[in-house]
Order: structure tokens, then sequence, then C-alpha cells
């Protein structure tokens, strides 16, 4: 949540760029259509809890009368939706901000300040340590 709130973050206080183009980087039609599917694939890549959630629904006690389904579910649905949270704005702000001039990595274009960049990138080593321990 960090992470993305100083992406959209510092993207408002940058503001818009001049010039900024919102058409679509490929011309070419297999461009467009491998630039669709790359997206596809980043999206597939941002949601990757599917995995930890079949490990930790093997962990909870489940019996026919009460089904560890129904609880793993509920949380596979906030988790989703917090995920959505952090990532939308992020995109959605970015795009508004840079237009197709973003990187995939949207601190590299903010590039300034070097602290706040910093600190971001310190909450997604964090994030990564915390996760390694549930794998």
């Amino acid at each position: 949540m960090s992470y993305s709130t100083i992406a959209w973050g510092a993207s408002v206080d940058k503001g818009k760029m001049v010039d900024v183009d919102y058409n679509l980087r490929a011309t070419t039609t297999p461009g467009k259509v491998f630039g669709f599917f790359g997206a596809l694939g980043e999206v597939a890549f941002a949601y990757a809890g599917h995995n930890v959630v079949l490990e930790i629904q093997a962990t909870i006690p489940s019996t026919p009368e009460k089904p560890s389904k129904k609880p793993m579910w509920k949380g596979v649905v906030v988790a989703y939706i917090v995920v959505a949270l952090c990532y939308f704005p992020v995109a959605l702000i970015g795009y508004w901000a840079f237009g197709n001039s973003v990187d995939d990595n949207i601190l590299i274009t903010l590039n300034k300040p070097t602290w706040l960049i910093a600190t971001a990138n310190m909450m997604v080593v964090i994030h990564v340590i915390g996760s390694y321990q549930v794998c």
C-alpha cells in the first residue's frame, strides 16, 4: 500500500506533463496484438497470490459441515479488492500524468525525488522479504 501510494501521490504532485500523448505506442497490427497480450500478462502477474492461497487452504481444517473453501473464498475476494485498490490508482493516475511515455516501473518515470523513490523501493524489499516467509 505504501509503494502504490507513493507512486500515485508523486505522479499527482508532478502533474500532467506537457504534450502528453495518449495514443498507442505500437503502430502496426502485430505490435498492437503483442502489446495487448503483454498487458494481459502484466495483469496476470500483478495478481500473483493464487499459488499462496492453495498453501494456506491446505493448512486450514476442513470438514463436510464446515469446508475451508468458504472462508478462503471470502479472504481471496478481499485480498484481490485490496490489490485492485492499490494498483488501479497507480495505473490511472500514472497514465494521466505521463501518457504512453510511462515506463513499466512508474518510479523510473518519476525519477525524482530520489529519497522518495528509495523509500518506495525499500517498501518493496520489505514486502518481498515477508512473502518469502509465507512461501
